[in-house]
């Protein structure tokens, strides 16, 4: 934890370098609702019309449905990283829980933290940070395709 009370990192590369193969993070989405809850018709509507649009489109995800009684609708992610997200889905449309629901499969299960920068100074520079091109002469920089050279 940092002063801000947010939780920070530096940025670190993942399997030396950031190379290897894309493993999506969540591995189970369960859909908990109760068949004749009012506040659960959305919930019923995905599971006639977009459950198996969802599993189509992310088949390494396991989709259960299952029957909560008279609880709460929710849609529960469980991640690789052993995480568990529990959202409430009562009162929302089909569409919104498909949302909800490609937005749980695209994250990783991990906290959001703030990025720390590398690099720390009490008299930052108003020029900017040096790069490799930064004394070198404007001819050798790169110049997008609808500037004219240089005359």
């Amino acid at each position: 934890m940092t002063a801000r009370g947010a939780p920070s990192r530096f940025l670190g590369a993942a399997l030396c370098c950031g190379l290897g193969r894309y493993v999506r993070q969540l591995q189970r989405l369960q859909l908990l609702f109760s068949p004749v809850a009012p506040d659960a018709r959305g919930a019923r509507q995905f599971v006639e019309e977009r459950a198996a649009e969802f599993a189509r489109g992310h088949p390494e995800v396991v989709l259960y449905v299952r029957n909560a009684g008279g609880a709460a609708p929710l849609l529960r992610a469980e991640y690789l990283n052993g995480t568990v997200r529990e959202e409430l889905i009562a009162n929302k449309t089909s569409e919104e829980i498909a949302q909800l629901a490609t937005k749980l499969a695209n994250q990783s299960g991990l906290d959001v933290v703030r990025i720390r920068k590398p690099f720390h100074t009490d008299n930052p520079s108003v020029q900017g940070q040096w790069h490799p091109l930064t004394n070198k002469p404007p001819a050798l920089l790169v110049r997008g395709p609808r500037l004219a050279p240089p005359q």
